[in-house]
């Protein structure tokens, strides 16, 4: 569903970038490439069906972006870290040997001796 509204989203921003670039304006555009279009549009040319179609097709154009980005939503609704395995090593609730008593921890050493010094001779 969302590949078919993607190309629809191209093939309206192409449409909609051919509309407006053969409506008349200041330079002309691309109107002056269309020929005499009275017969068909009537006596006032194509502005007013190019100005209708410019804003049926922005409107459309609108209503399937937002329909895209619903969608991407949707499908995007989980996180990275929902697929991240939380198994460890470490158990969750300790082990208690029952055979025997828990033996306390031995902490390390923590006294450590100078080097001796040697004694520098002395000479009278």
């Amino acid at each position: 569903m969302t590949s078919t509204l993607l190309i629809v989203q191209f093939v309206l921003a192409v449409l909609i970038t051919i509309i407006i670039l053969l409506q008349k304006s200041s330079s002309i555009g691309l109107g002056a490439y269309s020929g005499s279009n009275d017969s068909l549009f009537g006596a006032k040319g194509p502005a007013n069906f190019l100005s209708r179609a410019t804003m049926a097709l922005g409107l459309v154009f609108v209503i399937n972006t937002v329909a895209l980005g619903y969608l991407y939503n949707q499908e995007r609704n989980e996180s990275a870290i929902d697929s991240v395995k939380t198994e460890t090593l470490i158990p969750s609730t300790p082990v208690e040997n029952k055979t025997t008593a828990p033996a306390a921890p031995v902490a390390p050493s923590t006294t450590t001796e100078a080097p001796a010094v040697p004694a520098v001779p002395q000479n009278n």
